[in-house]
């Protein structure tokens, strides 16, 4: 151990020191821990709704949609996939036909989305398909040659139906009769009940099959879109050139991050605002430490004096107070990420801060630990310990030895 560490540590052990010097160390690094567990509370809450939000959605959409630029639909929709299978980087490509529809069962009725899709590419994969409560997730109409249809756990339990029930579903894009233009109407049975936990599609999205939703909506062999998965989530943006390219004219490309990006922009910026006021924590116990090395300062100046006079350097008294205040902001801040870090794993692992879904589209608040998020909060804490120290190391060193020790 150094002579600078050594009287550094012999200094915070004083049982001599006065007791509100001992008080207000100990409120130095209390407040030092408190910034720091705070942050990373904060910020792994941040983190984990953003990542949770991030999953919900990709399990339920595409990573990119390829779409028409008018309201005709893609018609040569199956040679459109063929081709575009070949881009380097794509997992899957699944056609969807998008419908508005209104549902009726048991007197009550109100509209939801109606997806139609390929069952054999879509339950590969949709992770609302494959996580299936009640029910199958299988399309195979019965005996009486009625499809399926797959509807969400929320708008399973609203209408009050179960696996077996059969529903009334009308398009608003009718057939011309001579009595005019009157609506689609087709019945389905519910043949499965999803649970995806994204609350929107729960509440408002079912599932059939493609030529069903074609042939309620009266559009024929006609789709609305093109859904894409790619290999590498990172390489979406690359993979979106490409496909837009090889589609060629009459076609537009959304990614996942263009159709959320208002969403994920709040968040990014609701976690820049949050570390700048929950910093002022860090930066109000960086002043305690000023305060206890202004203390130690006054209170030991005839020890400084006395090591002056036998030798010591400038430099080393300078040191002796900022090890001081280096040690108060390690043990504040190790203490600080040891209690949020625990905090954050007992929250998310017990789903201790429940949500409402309506508002939020998830039920409770997940907490995800970054360590990077851990390292900048251990350097800034540091940094504003350290620059807390350098006014009070400065006028330590600045003591005069004859004029401390002249009357003693």
């Amino acid at each position: 151990m150094t002579f600078e560490w050594l009287v550094a540590l012999r200094y915070l052990r004083s049982p001599n020191r006065p007791a509100v010097l001992r008080l207000v160390t100990v409120f130095a690094i209390v407040g030092v821990a408190a910034g720091a567990m705070t942050l990373v509370i904060a910020l792994s809450m941040n983190t984990g709704f953003r990542q949770a939000m991030r999953d919900r959605l990709l399990g339920v959409t595409a990573h990119i949609n390829l779409k028409p630029i008018g309201s005709q639909g893609i018609r040569d929709y199956k040679e459109l996939m063929a081709r575009l299978s070949a881009t380097e980087g794509v997992q899957s490509i699944e056609p969807a036909v998008y419908n508005t529809v209104l549902l009726s069962s048991g007197g009550h009725a109100r509209g939801v989305v109606l997806k139609g899709v390929d069952p054999t590419t879509e339950i590969r994969a949709s992770e609302a398909l494959r996580h299936i409560i009640s029910g199958s997730n299988q399309f195979d109409a019965d005996s009486d040659g009625i499809p399926a249809l797959l509807v969400g756990r929320l708008l399973a339990d609203d209408f009050g139906i179960s696996a077996g029930d059969y529903v009334t579903l009308t398009s608003p894009q009718g057939s011309l009769t001579p009595f005019g233009m009157l609506p689609r109407s087709r019945r389905f049975r519910v043949t499965g009940i999803f649970d995806s936990g994204f609350y929107d599609y729960d509440a408002n999205w079912g599932f059939v099959t493609l030529s069903s939703a074609q042939s309620l909506a009266g559009i024929g062999d006609v789709v609305s879109l093109l859904e894409i998965r790619v290999q590498r989530l990172d390489d979406v943006a690359t993979v979106a050139q490409d496909v837009f390219r090889r589609a060629g004219k009459g076609f537009t490309v959304t990614t996942w991050m263009d159709e959320n990006r208002a969403l994920f922009r709040a968040l990014s910026l609701e976690k820049l605002v949050t570390a700048l006021f929950i910093g002022l924590i860090t930066f109000v116990a960086g002043l305690n430490i000023l305060v206890v090395l202004t203390m130690t300062v006054a209170d030991r100046a005839r020890d400084i004096a006395v090591l002056m006079a036998m030798g010591a350097r400038r430099t080393q008294v300078r040191k002796i107070f900022i090890l001081q205040g280096l040690f108060v902001s390690i043990a504040g801040t190790t203490i600080g990420l040891l209690m949020g870090y625990a905090f954050a794993w007992v929250a998310n692992r017990w789903e201790l801060i429940p949500l409402n879904p309506e508002v939020y589209a998830i039920p409770y608040v997940p907490f995800h630990n970054n360590g990077l998020d851990s390292v900048w909060i251990a350097v800034t804490a540091v940094v504003i310990s350290i620059g807390a120290t350098m006014l009070p190391a400065r006028a330590a060193a600045r003591i005069l030895p004859v004029e401390i020790l002249r009357f003693e």
